[in-house]
């Protein structure tokens, strides 16, 4: 029998189901964290910030990223450097020059004349505005507005970091700005030695001896030459002045290293974070102006002299505008510039107020000054290397040949 012709088919009226496409970047799934490792420089900005993961899932987008990445940087990424540039050292260019002036010198004229001594409703000011400019940038992101942590959690952090700062500003009393902005440099010495007493945290021989370094530029600093402050009264001023650095510095690296501990395995965005520490913060301040009745009296004084809450606000201002630089340095450069930045701001920092304020400094202060910013440069420059020799030895790592023998 001759084959049997098969009849053709009529075609379906009816389309075959979509997939539905994924979105990236909508449900934080493993498929954001594989698209994410695609491109490290934005993961670890990502992860070290506690900030959302972003990624881009287009394929053209990753490879533009690659070519722009090897034919160098970019126009568009070297202004957004030089954004970060501007933004940093003049938001905190502005924000030390204000610190100086409010709690040194005084306002009004000849009776009149009062200096401002009210140190936490600074740190209450400063922390109510970066409360509600977090809140806004929630608002407009639709961020969680809502505590990831515990509430107890954000007041011990806030309750250290409250103490800290207000020991930062009661300083300028007694010693002067450069004197305390060269002891902020010291800072990675009580952080590491909370590191190890709180988590436990090794280091290696290079960070001991970029903290001692740092620490004999600053021993320099402080014995051969004038530290006190022009407002200070009294021989033991300069000392009281270095306790309070001292109790700032502690309290400082014991808040960073309270935080990280506290705030491990939650997943928070950055703002988030940044709204409810200075909510508990502001909280927390406020109390403490109503419990010693120094509320009222900084009310009072502002009246008195207007001027003066113009600076206070703008003070508030540049502060959080540092801290949104900060965050949008390191998200999107990495923690090599904003290292450099910030080392070269407070050197920028020191040498702009012996100009402005007078602070004539000696040739072996000049030396240990030079001795803490080389160290500080010096320490940026040598985790970079050990990151990029890292990132190296992970590429050159041998792929797993299969069962068969075969390479893969």
């Amino acid at each position: 029998r001759p084959p049997r012709t098969p009849t053709p088919r009529r075609a379906s009226s009816r389309s075959a189901p979509e997939c539905p496409k994924r979105r990236l970047g909508v449900f934080p799934t493993t498929l954001n964290r594989r698209a994410l490792s695609e491109s490290p420089a934005v993961a670890t900005a990502a992860h070290a910030h506690g900030g959302p993961l972003l990624a881009s899932s287009s394929a053209s987008a990753r490879r533009a990223f690659i070519m722009a990445a090897s034919n160098g940087p970019s126009t568009s990424t070297m202004l957004k450097v030089l954004g970060c540039v501007t933004g940093v050292v003049g938001a905190l260019l502005v924000y030390g020059i204000l610190q100086e002036r409010i709690m040194t010198r005084p306002y009004g004229e000849g009776a009149d004349a009062e200096r401002f001594t009210f140190s936490v409703f600074l740190v209450m000011n400063n922390r109510c505005v970066s409360m509600i400019v977090a809140a806004v940038v929630l608002a407009l992101k639709r961020g969680l507005v809502s505590p990831v942590a515990p509430i107890y959690s954000y007041a011990a952090v806030s309750a250290s970091n409250v103490v800290a700062t207000t020991c930062q500003y009661e300083a300028l009393k007694y010693v002067s700005f450069p004197v305390q902005t060269l002891g902020k440099c010291a800072k990675m010495i009580p952080v590491m030695i909370w590191g190890y007493a709180i988590n436990g945290k090794t280091y290696k021989v290079a960070d001991y001896l970029v903290a001692c370094g740092v620490m004999t530029g600053c021993t320099l600093f402080a014995m051969y030459g004038e530290t006190k402050s022009s407002s200070a009264e009294g021989p033991s001023t300069g000392i009281y002045g270095i306790a309070l650095m001292l109790g700032y510095l502690g309290f400082d690296g014991f808040t960073s290293t309270f935080q990280d501990k506290l705030f491990k395995g939650y997943q928070m965005e950055t703002y988030n974070q940044m709204l409810w520490v200075n909510f508990c913060s502001a909280v927390i301040s406020s109390f403490w102006l109503f419990s010693d009745s120094s509320m009222g009296a900084a009310i009072q004084f502002i009246q008195n002299h207007p001027e003066a809450l113009n600076d206070v606000l703008i003070l508030s201002a540049a502060s959080t505008c540092g801290q949104l630089c900060i965050l949008y340095t390191i998200r999107e450069f990495g923690a090599l510039l904003f290292a450099t930045i910030m080392t070269t701001r407070q050197f920028l920092s020191i040498l702009l107020s012996c100009v402005i304020f007078m602070h004539p400094l000696t040739a072996l202060q000049w030396l240990g000054t030079a001795m803490v910013f080389a160290s500080l440069y010096y320490q940026a420059f040598m985790k970079n290397a050990a990151k990029k020799d890292s990132e190296g030895k992970e590429e050159a790592l041998p792929t797993q040949a299969p069962e068969d023998g075969k390479a893969a």
